[in-house]
């Protein structure tokens, strides 16, 4: 059965472990504010949403209680997926918020099966209840309305996938991946639009990756940006001979990088 996830939360290597793994379900991710996440439920329309923590201040307990409304308007269940004690903590402070915890160590398998039951089962009281889809949803921005383009970002610093994250979010879906690996396994599940692709990482390169990427029928025309500290023209020159769309240097430049990403794909 397939179905969609939108997947918000404090631990990114979880969630990186999804795009890589999981095969019944299509992954998008969001940020932890509470309003991203409900522009992100209205666009992505998801049959299930998952929240993944790790070391997760307990004040983020009220941002997602503030959901429960609108998803259980429609049928939308919320998963937890933590330690025992983190899961623990969540139900002692936001009781009743989540429909499932599913409390680690634990396998993508058992994830994925356990999920899949849920929304097996709210599909069926949906139905049975003759509701409608997500379209009744408030909003406060129109904008949000309109498709987005999508970005993957690449890059073995979770610091600067968060920093480029958090710059252009507002426009675009942003997934990120901390290693050609797991970026090439999301890529078997998912489209996106541009990628933003570290030039220098451990195991494999930018460079690496992108010819991975231009080897694959499937990846060979999307558009990538190199990100490099390395700002000499000899290395710059090399990077150029590997044919990218284009190169930043770090640390990235905010208005650059919307420049470069609107140059390419537009708003």
């Amino acid at each position: 059965m397939k179905f969609k996830a939108l997947v918000s939360g404090t631990n990114q290597s979880v969630i990186d472990e999804f795009f890589e793994k999981m095969i019944e379900i299509e992954i998008m991710t969001s940020s932890i504010r509470h309003q991203d996440i409900a522009a992100h439920i209205k666009y992505f329309r998801p049959d299930v949403f998952l929240y993944c923590l790790y070391n997760t201040p307990p004040d983020q307990f009220d941002e997602i209680a503030k959901l429960k409304p609108m998803l259980s308007e429609n049928h939308i269940p919320i998963v937890l997926i933590g330690s025992k004690e983190e899961c623990n903590m969540f139900e002692r402070i936001s009781y009743g918020v989540s429909d499932l915890n599913l409390m680690q160590p634990i396998t993508i398998d058992f994830i994925e099966s356990n999920i899949a039951e849920l929304v097996k089962r709210k599909r069926v009281e949906k139905k049975s209840l003759g509701d409608s889809d997500l379209g009744d949803l408030p909003m406060d921005d129109p904008m949000n309305d309109l498709p987005r383009k999508h970005i993957l970002v690449i890059d073995d610093s979770p610091i600067m996938l968060k920093t480029i994250k958090e710059h252009i979010q507002d426009k675009y879906d942003v997934a990120t991946a901390v290693s050609g690996k797991v970026a090439l396994g999301f890529l078997r599940r998912r489209k996106t639009d541009l990628i933003l692709l570290d030039y220098e990482m451990p195991d494999e390169n930018g460079p690496a990756v992108l010819q991975k990427l231009r080897s694959n029928a499937e990846t060979k025309n999307i558009p990538v940006v190199f990100l490099t500290g390395v700002s000499d023209r000899g290395k710059i020159r090399e990077a150029l001979l590997h044919k990218p769309q284009g190169y930043l240097l770090k640390p990235i430049d905010h208005e650059k990088l919307r420049e470069t990403i609107a140059g390419l794909i537009g708003v």
